[in-house]
């Protein structure tokens, strides 16, 4: 196994050995012979990673999102890649976005700011049931999302840019139902990831058909969102506040006018974080399983619709 981690490695190291005591794991850049490599797990490989990796049958990613793992110069185009879903990281993710859409529907970031003032006012409350929770990204997180949600009575619908939704949503698809999903949406939570289709898909024309007054999770990808509209929808009142764990450069720079706006709530990329023991057992029964003649489970299809 050829590790090329996020800045873990010796966690990795032990946590593979835990679930498969015969697996070498050789950490890059000290990789010996590259012939002898048949399976990768990487996050944020450098260009020239892949280089006489020629036995390799196998990449698993460390994230959810396999983006840098697409824009890597010299990636083999025939080996399979891997999404890492395990029930950890999912529980991670829905139990960040899950928060975010508590604070804003029971009005925390309000009655925060008036702790800050001593200002003792009860505010307006509307139910769950009448609050529309709308996702971008409809895959597993996304599912995981609207099962919590609809246990807490939440409304929640759903958007891909294909056909497709196991039924448990009302799902929106494509262009042509695009605003019809905007503009039903108290708020929006973006799961997607970054392909040339979706950034920037949330600007200043797609802000502007939310409902005025609505908010905006982004644990999706940076990418996705225009930060200067964004900014503009806050300062208008359009937009009551946005949690955002992802950012168009990261670390986000001290001058960015997000770190100090009062309706937004920031977190550096951590809203879901892969754990080394969950993640080494999906590996080895992944690995187990196709040895076994099944599939590979979670493969990346390319030009997948989300």
């Amino acid at each position: 196994m050829l590790l090329k981690s996020d800045s873990r490695d010796q966690e990795w190291v032990r946590a593979f050995f835990e679930v498969m005591p015969d697996l070498q794991v050789r950490v890059w850049p000290d990789i010996g012979d590259p012939s002898e490599i048949n399976c990768a797990l990487l996050w944020g490989p450098p260009p020239g990673l892949f280089e006489g990796l020629d036995s390799l049958e196998v990449i698993f990613s460390i994230g959810a999102g396999v983006d840098s793992l697409l824009d890597c110069p010299g990636l083999p185009v025939t080996v399979p890649i891997i999404r890492m879903v395990e029930p950890e990281l999912t529980a991670g993710m829905v139990e960040f976005c899950l928060f975010h859409v508590l604070r804003f529907h029971r009005l925390m970031h309000r009655y925060q700011h008036q702790q800050t003032e001593r200002h003792w006012q009860d505010l307006p409350q509307v139910p769950a049931r009448e609050t529309t929770v709308g996702i971008m990204g409809m895959g597993v997180l996304g599912t995981a999302l609207v099962k919590q949600l609809h246990s807490l009575d939440y409304r929640v619908i759903g958007y891909r840019r294909q056909e497709g939704g196991d039924g448990t949503v009302e799902m929106f698809h494509g262009e042509a139902q695009f605003e019809a999903f905007m503009r039903q949406t108290t708020i929006l939570v973006l799961l997607l990831p970054a392909t040339a289709q979706t950034r920037h898909i949330i600007n200043q024309d797609t802000l502007g058909l939310l409902p005025s007054g609505g908010y905006l999770i982004n644990a999706g990808r940076g990418e996705l969102v225009d930060e200067g509209d964004l900014l503009s929808a806050l300062q208008s009142g359009w937009l009551q506040g946005a949690a955002l764990d992802v950012f168009e450069t990261e670390p986000l720079p001290q001058e960015s006018p997000l770190w100090n706006h009062p309706n937004v709530f920031l977190t550096p990329h951590v809203a879901s974080i892969t754990h080394p023991a969950s993640a080494c057992r999906y590996i080895a029964d992944a690995i187990q399983d196709y040895r076994s003649g099944k599939t590979w489970p979670y493969q990346v299809r390319l030009n997948q619709g989300y």
